[in-house]
């Protein structure tokens, strides 16, 4: 079976990846994790543990627009972990989405 590739990757340069993993990494991996499992060094301290970007679930649960406002607004915004902390102050529109497009690199 042909794995199918999300329809916003098939217009997300390189380039917005990559910049996309480094902002991922930066503000993001310390929860949840490297590769997006929930399990970042920092996720032991939280309860709830924080999402897990490779559950198939996760993913069926939630649309780019939810995840922008997570991102944007923090957990709170959308009935979530007020643990999640909000990064709109801290990233741009276009940086969100290139970390969308990375989180989206996480599903299996």
């Amino acid at each position: 079976m042909r794995k199918m590739i999300p329809f916003m990757l098939l217009f997300a340069s390189s380039a917005a990846l990559a910049d996309g993993a480094t902002t991922y990494t930066q503000f993001c991996s310390s929860c949840h994790g490297a590769a997006g499992a929930g399990d970042g060094v920092a996720a032991v301290a939280l309860t709830p543990k924080p999402a897990d970007f490779t559950s198939a679930e996760f993913w069926s649960t939630r649309s780019d627009e939810d995840l922008t406002k997570v991102i944007k607004e923090g957990g709170s915004a959308v009935g979530k972990s007020p643990l999640m902390a909000p990064f709109g102050g801290q990233l741009s529109d276009a940086q969100i989405a290139e970390v969308l497009a990375h989180m989206k690199t996480f599903k299996k």
